[in-house]
């Protein structure tokens, strides 16, 4: 019995410390991630890093994509047993950080990112970069965050008016998506963009 708890606070600790696992519940990442898929998190790629564009994030949307709640000492035990909170975690992909300003769109349809066009070939086929138009400056310390599959993604651009303006605190960020490994057919790793 004793080795059986030990191994479950272990496990708590390195779900909470190292790596996590996470199941996609929508259809706003495809093509990259389907609803059902399990992905594994870095909790640690961001210590001592900076967020990049472009990276798959996990994060919790308490004070921004949901209103804020104050964390108590239950709710965060129960948090690292997973026993409560995956309604508040959001898969999305970082598309401009700290000092950056985002625009929707040029004449082609593109995003603007700091007056440039915005390559996104992650972009689910046949959606538009973005259905609404809006400007954006991300403050330091913040990033603006879209789902891939843009026409059933409620993301940062939901949030305009917003306290916050949908943008995300860095800190909120719990990890990177480095791969899926379920379902078995679907497993493999997500490199970061330029590696």
């Amino acid at each position: 019995m004793g080795a059986l708890v030990a191994a479950a606070v272990v496990a708590v600790i390195v779900r909470a410390t190292l790596v996590d696992f996470h199941r996609i519940g929508s259809e706003s990442m495809q093509p990259l991630l389907a609803p059902g898929d399990g992905i594994m998190v870095d909790r640690t790629a961001y210590r001592g890093g900076e967020v990049r564009r472009g990276d798959v994030v996990v994060f919790d949307g308490r004070g921004s994509f949901l209103p804020y709640q104050r964390p108590d000492a239950v709710d965060a035990l129960l948090r690292a047993l997973h026993l409560s909170g995956g309604g508040t975690s959001y898969v999305k992909r970082v598309i401009a950080v700290g000092g950056d300003t985002l625009e929707c769109c040029d004449a082609d349809g593109m995003l603007l990112l700091n007056g440039e066009p915005l390559e996104e070939p992650y972009v689910y086929d046949g959606d538009a970069a973005s259905d609404i138009r809006f400007v954006a400056t991300v403050p330091e310390g913040r990033v603006w965050v879209m789902g891939d599959h843009r026409a059933a993604s409620a993301d940062s651009r939901a949030l305009l008016g917003a306290p916050g303006g949908g943008m995300i605190a860095v800190e909120r960020i719990l990890g990177r998506v480095t791969s899926v490994v379920w379902p078995l057919d679907r497993a493999a790793a997500l490199p970061r963009e330029g590696e």
